[in-house]
């Protein structure tokens, strides 16, 4: 059954709900202001969920999500690992404007790879501008923005309640325990829905920020069950599938519960809920994920770290009953992580300060059913190595404008065109047979990298060289982006 049935088919139809005076476009009254709850996985990726084609997985909540809002096949983050997504979600900004350029890590790694230790607290954040505005706010789960020695609290961005991990402040005791990343998605819930029932009489925020199928994964034998036909025969292990699959599944059984709350409380009909994920699945080939490191980028070609699309193309669903059509999937629109902050502020009627700044745009009426091309250009710039096989080595630098995606190295090698809509897979490239394309786009992308904080880069950055039998072997990548890839992982 293709996506689009199997939606319509849960909710019996997709024909659009009727929008009211405060939908996206229009002037929302002081009592009518949506709570807005950010659900994000990490290291999710776009083939991961029964309702982007995955038949194995089973995520009936993030499902029926799915066919209450709206479904957006080219939903993409501004980062291809966790930090630089974040931001980006956060700010409205591209990342790489405040040297966010991978995971925020120990500050000697931080200084290696010329960023700072941690998110500038004074700049401007969607929680910031909201609790300005009389919200109620809260960041639950990881945050990976910056900790250590002298980091700020998530207090220090605007918000009110928040318990974390990868972050200075509150934590939980368990967090050291082996099944600590098991439960998390349960803890983690328990905590929002706390939040959600001391702030249900006015408009809230919240950031649920799940710490799976991030890994090192580790299930309970109990979230396994489902999935126990998934091991191999006659050998004492487990399946990397039943260790992948589980992880998801319980953090789809935890929105499940969220999702559950808001009818008990009757919110949710005045709460905008948004669930993506931070990046593409992790690589196999990283110790911690060699377990379990099957996550599925669906048809797309790279994965984590990857400026191809399954490193940064995610699952994008919004759900807001009766101003977000049900049952729609969007496979026309482009949107972004960057739009994030535009949009909400224009539906709850804020003024972003420096709105000719930003990065994003506002796509309120794109969730509510209008079809356009954005007006803004996506850019991406990934200056460290890309784990894995050579086929998911990306350039360092994209720019998506339209149907096409250009990659290309600082240098000018490596000019790689893609219509995306056409060539899902990234398979054929275009460049030399549209050299005007090329030509508009890389000057672009070139300016833009320009305009960014300079920093080092990973001397293999950008390149794709494959140990050819007979030809001079490379030596193994000891690039500072795997090395603090292996440190985060241990988190």
């Amino acid at each position: 059954m293709r996506r689009r049935d199997f939606l319509r088919n849960m909710t019996g139809a997709a024909a659009a709900a009727a929008l009211g005076p405060t939908a996206f476009g229009g002037e929302a009254k002081p009592s009518s202001k949506p709570n807005i709850i950010f659900i994000l996985a990490d290291d999710l990726g776009w083939g991961d969920l029964g309702c982007y084609g995955n038949a194995r997985l089973r995520t009936p909540n993030l499902d029926r999500l799915a066919a209450q809002g709206v479904l957006f096949t080219q939903f993409y983050v501004n980062g291809s690992v966790c930090s630089p997504s974040r931001t980006a979600f956060m700010t409205g900004h591209y990342p790489a404007r405040h040297r966010v350029h991978g995971h925020f890590a120990t500050h000697e790694q931080n200084a290696s790879r010329g960023m700072p230790d941690w998110l500038d607290a004074s700049v401007p954040t969607i929680a910031g501008l909201l609790k300005d505005n009389g919200y109620a706010t809260a960041h639950f789960g990881k945050w990976h923005l910056g900790s250590g020695p002298g980091a700020p609290e998530p207090s220090a961005y605007g918000f009110t309640d928040y318990r974390t991990v990868n972050a200075n402040g509150p934590g939980w005791p368990e967090e050291k325990g082996p099944f600590f990343r098991a439960k998390s998605s349960e803890l983690i819930v328990d905590e929002t829905i706390r939040f959600i029932e001391a702030n249900r009489d006015k408009p809230f925020y919240a950031n649920v920020w799940s710490l799976v199928p991030h890994a090192p994964l580790n299930p309970t034998e109990e979230q396994m069950k489902p999935y126990a036909g998934m091991g191999p025969r006659n050998l004492p292990h487990k399946g990397a599938s039943q260790i992948f699959y589980a992880s998801v599944t319980d953090l789809d059984t935890q929105v499940g519960r969220l999702m559950k709350k808001l009818d008990e409380l009757g919110l949710a009909d005045n709460t905008l809920i948004l669930f993506s994920s931070d990046n593409g699945p992790e690589d196999i080939h990283l110790g911690e994920a060699s377990h379990s490191g099957i996550g599925s980028a669906g048809p797309f070609r790279g994965r984590k770290r990857s400026l191809y699309e399954g490193g940064i193309r995610m699952p994008g669903i919004v759900r807001l009953p009766g101003r977000v059509a049900a049952g729609r999937i969007d496979d026309s629109s482009v949107v972004a992580a960057v739009d994030f902050l535009p949009t909400v502020c224009k539906l709850v009627g804020i003024e972003p300060p420096n709105p000719q700044g930003l990065d994003g745009e506002d796509v309120g009426d794109i969730l509510t059913g209008k079809s356009r091309p954005r007006t803004k250009s996506l850019m991406w710039e990934w200056r460290f190595n890309v784990l894995g096989d050579v086929v998911h080595r990306s350039p360092i630098l994209a720019v998506r404008e339209g149907d096409w995606k250009l990659l290309m190295n600082p240098d000018g090698s490596r000019k790689e065109l893609y219509d995306i809509p056409r060539d899902r897979m990234q398979v054929d490239n275009v460049a030399d047979r549209h050299l005007e394309i090329v030509e508009k786009l890389a000057p672009k992308v070139l300016a833009w990298q320009k305009t960014l904080p300079p920093g080092p880069m990973d001397a293999g950055a950008g390149g794709n060289e494959y140990p050819w039998p007979g030809e001079a072997k490379p030596q193994p990548a000891k690039a500072l982006g795997a090395r603090s890839v292996k440190k985060k992982a241990k988190k």
